[in-house]
C-alpha cells in the first residue's frame, strides 16, 4: 500500500474537513491539528488489506477517513479469525497500549471494506500527545472505552442468544449494521452466515 504525504496529496483539503470531523481530533485546536497534519500519511487500502499484523512491533495511529477497518485476532497456528471490533469514518485505530506496554501488537488492523486512512507512527503520535496533555487525556479516555466495548462484546457473545446479540448491535452501531459485510457481521456475532440469514428470513431480527 502507498502511502503519500497529506501536504502532497490532491485531496488535501477534503482530508483536512474529514479529519476535523473525527471523533477524536474534534478535541483539537485548529493549530494543534495543523501541528498533527504535519506527520500524517494518508493510504488508500483494498478489502482484506492488513494495516497492521498481529505480532508486529512497527505499530501506527489511524483516523477512518472513508470505508471502514476491523480488529481481528488469531490463535497460533490457525487461520481461524476473532473480529473484536468495527471502526468507520470519524473512527480510529490503534495499538498505543500494546505501544506502551513494549509488547507486539495484540491483534491485527485490517481493512473491512477499501478505505482511506490517514497515519503516523507511533512514536511520533506519542510525541504529539505528551506535548498536549487534556488531549493525551481525551485520547487515553477513548483507548480505554474502546477496550471496555470489547470486553462488553465478549460476555455478550456468552449471556445472549443469537437474536439477542444481533439485537444489541443493530441498537449499539446502527450506523455499521447494514454496512458490515453479512459474512464478517456474523463470525463477528458468532454465528454463522446461514443462521443469520435465518433469522432474518423469519423475522427474528
Amino acid at each position: 500500500m502507498r502511502a503519500i504525504t497529506l501536504h502532497r496529496h490532491p485531496d488535501r483539503m477534503v482530508i483536512h474537513v474529514e479529519l476535523k470531523q473525527n471523533s477524536l481530533l474534534k478535541n483539537v485546536t485548529d493549530e494543534q491539528l495543523a501541528e498533527l497534519e504535519g506527520h500524517l500519511q494518508i493510504v488508500d487500502a483494498a478489502k482484506g488489506d492488513y494495516l497492521v499484523t498481529q505480532g508486529d512491533r512497527d505499530m501506527e495511529q489511524y483516523f477512518v477517513l472513508q470505508g471502514m477497518l476491523k480488529r481481528v485476532v488469531t490463535a497460533p497456528g490457525s487461520k481461524k479469525e476473532m473480529a473484536l471490533r468495527f471502526s468507520s469514518e470519524r473512527g480510529m485505530e490503534t495499538s498505543y497500549a500494546a505501544w506502551r506496554l513494549r509488547t507486539p501488537a495484540p491483534y491485527s488492523i485490517v481493512a473491512s471494506t477499501k478505505c482511506r486512512v490517514a497515519k503516523l507512527n507511533m512514536p511520533k503520535w506519542v510525541e504529539f500527545l505528551e506535548l498536549h496533555p487534556e488531549f493525551k487525556a481525551v485520547f487515553e479516555f477513548e483507548v480505554m472505552a474502546l477496550m471496555g466495548e470489547i470486553m462488553a462484546h465478549t460476555i455478550t457473545l456468552h449471556l445472549l442468544d443469537a437474536p439477542g446479540r444481533v439485537h444489541r448491535f443493530e441498537r449499539k452501531h446502527p450506523d455499521l449494521f447494514e454496512r458490515i459485510p453479512k459474512k464478517e457481521l456474523a463470525a463477528y456475532l458468532n454465528l454463522s452466515a446461514e443462521t443469520l440469514s435465518r433469522l432474518k428470513q423469519r423475522g427474528k431480527i
